[in-house]
């Protein structure tokens, strides 16, 4: 018998398990809505093998809700859905889900609690500012106890939108209608339709920002910004998006253009030059940045040569550094949108030892480039190798020649009627040099240019403008500031044709002048204090000319300009309204024969005023920013400002920006650069820059019709959210929908209306 059981197995042993399963839901409990629906997950868990359908049920339902199951019947996982009418009963319950297979009935228990609807939407981004021709992607999330998360769009109040206000799909994508305005995108709770969320989006017709202070006036205004107004630029609602990292420092203004075929799509692109010779070409709006292209224009392909590099400091000037490391490109391009080209002046060497200031011995380079805006290559036979002479006794002999090594390109760059116009001064008032105005064909940058020369006969003269640039007006002509140097009335040179501190009126045509070649001087004013002021270096020409708009009282066309400190009244600079047409040339006395001149700021002004609604707008070196009234009846300015901002700008004060729609919700943008290094005090002119000579660049924000109103500045927000890249000097922000790009060492800033 032992044998037999120990054959069968022996010891004890279990009846076998018969085949089942258990039910489980997901979640446990649930929330459902009056009016609205849950759903949860029902788990068939098999147990011993069991692999039979399993029919569902539910009860213990409180009045007012019904369930159903898909599938009804499962070997796996069915959904239950539990919907409630809009009067089910307000309570919290214990429902029971069965299982019924094969004479089996297990159970589960559902906790159920049905509320009063509940519904919360949130839309991103609740503030956009967008082109005519750029879609905006809304994202809307919605949460609550109805369980549908769709909705319904609406803007301005019009479902799915129409072609006044734009259209909006059922996925959020916002098509924008053809004119600028400010528009509400609206989501509504399908489920429950008293719950929405609201954006706002902004709509500009901007075409771009193609020149220095924005348009040939220089007025510095852009009047079709419909995203930044007073209201919304606050720390909380506006700030820092992002930055672009650049290879050198960039005096240039970023020039943005709408709507550019770039990148396999059409996007809005900014621009800048850095003193690396190096240019590039950024997403306007992408956040992180995106670069589109990146060139070197001292490359072989951009017309370098071996072993070329930008200028060493201190193979120029006098050893101050002021532009430091290096010299690359300092005056701001200009682009022609009808032809996607964008014109550039580089600066570069070969041979040079960085050791001997502007004696250096070696091979300068002095080139206008012509590029396409979506590739980044040369166009219309550039780049060109800047040349030029006049007859003149100015450097000794009887002929004076452009000389790229003592020769600085500092002025933005100006387009009218098909010639690029490029402006000369010095490195940090190097010895010997001469202003110059050159004009070449936009698109043929072979053919010899237009000349003029400002000094030909004596030295200095330059055109400066703390990186202003010419101003076209609506002939053509252009208008040019020059700083100290000879001017005839002040000497027995003969002839007559030295212009030092002047504002000048140069008219192309075709012929040889005194001064050049196809630039004709058409008016020009000289200060009575000329020769004082050219002996104490206060300059004119430290500032740069903006032209009014067309006045019906008194003088049709009018210009204001304002320069450095004049020695009387002692550091006050002088607010020169002059008419253009009848510009006064000199008097010796006093300057009666112009429209108005009057002292209006401490210690100088190195930039552009900006002009918006009648007023000029501008900071003097440790002085605040002020706006001068303008009255069109008198045709005068008043000479008390109507405001001034609460902080001063030390030196080297700002060139303002006005953002505005049309009239109305104006704001002055001005960058305080007092921390660019060099000129910050006298402990600052060493190289390299000391530590404490460093700082950001800050961008401050000024309700334009009260600057004494600041409604934001980048350093004001927690944790450096804000903070701006170290200051570089001579630079004005640009705004373009909905934001603002500001210029720095290392990188350019984009602020703008924060999304959330």
């Amino acid at each position: 018998m032992a044998a037999f059981l120990a054959g069968c197995g022996g010891g004890s042993s279990s009846p076998p398990a018969h085949p089942g399963f258990s039910l489980s839901t997901t979640p446990s409990s649930a929330t459902v809505g009056q009016g609205g629906i849950v759903t949860a997950a029902v788990n068939v868990v098999p147990q011993h093998g069991f692999n039979g359908s399993v029919a569902l049920a539910a009860s213990g339902l409180p009045s007012g809700v019904s369930a159903s199951f898909n599938p009804q019947n499962t070997s796996t996982t069915s959904v239950l859905t539990l919907s409630a009418d809009s009067s089910a009963s307000l309570t919290t319950t214990s429902i029971t889900v069965t299982g019924a297979s094969s004479g089996l009935s297990p159970s589960t228990a559902l906790s159920l609690t049905v509320a009063a609807p509940s519904v919360t939407v949130t839309l991103s981004p609740i503030r956009a500012a967008v082109t005519t021709t750029q879609p905006q992607q809304f994202t809307p999330t919605v949460s609550g106890n109805m369980s549908n998360t769709n909705v319904d769009w609406s803007v301005d109040g019009v479902p799915g939108g129409n072609a006044s206000v734009g259209t909006i799909s059922v996925t959020g994508l916002y098509a924008p209608p053809s004119g600028p305005g400010t528009h509400t995108v609206t989501a509504t709770s399908v489920a429950l339709q008293s719950s929405s969320a609201s954006a706002t989006v902004a709509i500009t017709d901007l075409a771009g920002v193609f020149t220095y202070h924005n348009d040939p006036a220089r007025d510095g205004a852009n009047t079709q910004e419909y995203g930044l107004m007073p209201s919304n630029v606050t720390t909380n609602t506006f700030g820092k998006l992002f930055s672009c990292a650049v290879d050198g420092a960039v005096y240039t203004q970023p020039l943005w253009i709408a709507g550019l075929n770039i990148g396999g799509g059409t996007h809005n692109v900014f621009f800048v030059v850095t003193q690396h010779d190096s240019l590039y070409a950024f997403d306007a709006d992408a956040s992180p940045c995106v670069t589109y292209w990146h060139v070197s224009l001292i490359d072989t392909n951009h017309g370098g040569t071996a072993n070329e590099t930008p200028i060493i400091w201190n193979d120029v000037g006098n050893c101050f550094g002021d532009i430091y490391p290096e010299v690359g490109v300092t005056g701001t391009p200009v682009i022609n949108p009808l032809t996607n080209t964008i014109y550039v002046v580089s600066s570069s060497e070969v041979g040079t030892d960085g050791n001997n200031c502007s004696y250096n011995s070696g091979t300068y380079f002095r080139r206008l480039h012509a590029l396409d805006l979506v590739t980044g290559t040369e166009k219309y036979n550039g780049p060109v190798s800047i040349t030029a002479s006049v007859p003149g006794v100015g450097d000794g002999g009887s002929t004076v020649t452009f000389d790229p090594q003592k020769h600085h390109q500092r002025s933005g760059l100006a387009l009218a009627n098909g010639i690029v116009y490029i402006a000369w001064s010095a490195h940090e008032d190097a010895t010997p040099y001469h202003g110059w105005l050159l004009g070449y064909y936009a698109t043929d940058l072979m053919q010899a240019p237009s000349v003029f020369n400002t000094t030909p006969n004596g030295g200095l003269g330059g055109i400066w403008a703390s990186g202003g640039a010419p101003a076209i007006d609506e002939i053509g002509d252009i208008y040019i500031t020059t700083g100290n140097g000879l001017f005839d009335a002040n000497s027995t040179a003969v002839p007559f044709n030295d212009y030092g501190d002047s504002i000048l009126r140069l008219h192309p045509f075709t012929g040889n002048t005194l001064n050049g070649v196809n630039l004709n001087l058409a008016g020009w004013f000289t200060p009575w204090d000329q020769d004082a002021i050219s002996n104490t270096d206060a300059d004119v020409g430290s500032g740069a000319v903006v032209l009014l708009p067309d006045q019906t009282t008194g003088p049709t066309h009018l210009l204001a300009q304002i320069g450095k400190g004049q020695p009387s009244p002692v550091n006050q600079a002088i607010v020169y309204l002059i008419d253009r047409d009848n510009m006064g040339q000199f008097n010796p006395v006093n300057d009666s024969q112009v429209v108005q001149s009057f002292p209006a700021t401490c210690c100088g002004l190195w930039g552009t005023p900006a002009f918006w609604n009648n007023g000029l707008y501008f900071a003097g070196a440790w002085d605040g920013l002020k706006v001068f009234s303008f009255n069109p009846s008198t045709g005068l300015f008043d000479t008390t400002p109507s405001s001034r901002s609460p902080n001063n700008f030390p030196y080297p004060t700002a060139t303002p920006s006005i953002s505005s729609q049309g009239t109305a919700n104006g704001i002055a943008w001005a960058i305080d650069a007092s921390l660019y290094g060099y000129a910050a005090g006298q402990t600052c002119y060493a190289v390299p820059v000391p530590v404490s000579c460093t700082g950001p660049a800050v961008l401050h924000a000024y309700d334009a019709s009260n600057l004494a109103t600041e409604l934001w500045n980048s350093a004001q927000a927690t944790n450096n959210r804000d903070r701006a890249g170290n200051a570089v000097k001579f630079v004005p922000p640009t705004i373009a929908n909905g934001r603002v790009y500001v210029s720095t060492r290392t990188e350019v800033d984009v602020y703008g209306l924060l999304p959330k």
